[in-house]
């Protein structure tokens, strides 16, 4: 089976994994609020919705005001003090 729009391609809009999944989780939980707010049904699936407005590039990193800090995590490599103390 193959998914669509490709995940590859959804990666590439936004940077990384991380970042496309808190990005559709966001708008995916923002769509749901609004529309329980409103007394509306929704007729497709939040979380649809969110990822098709990744891939048509409606919804960035920066339209969903996520911190600066949060777009391009980066691994922690440098040893803790606690662990190189020898005891």
């Amino acid at each position: 089976m193959m998914l669509y729009p490709p995940m590859a391609e959804l990666v590439k809009k936004v940077g990384s994994r991380y970042l496309l999944v808190n990005l559709v989780a966001r708008r995916a939980r923002e769509i749901s609020q609004k529309a329980e707010e409103e007394g509306e049904s929704l007729d497709r699936k939040p979380i649809s919705t969110a990822i098709d407005e990744v891939y048509t590039g409606k919804l960035t990193v920066k339209s969903m005001g996520v911190p600066e800090d949060e777009e391009q995590p980066e691994p922690d490599t440098e040893p803790k003090a606690e662990e190189t103390e020898e005891q």
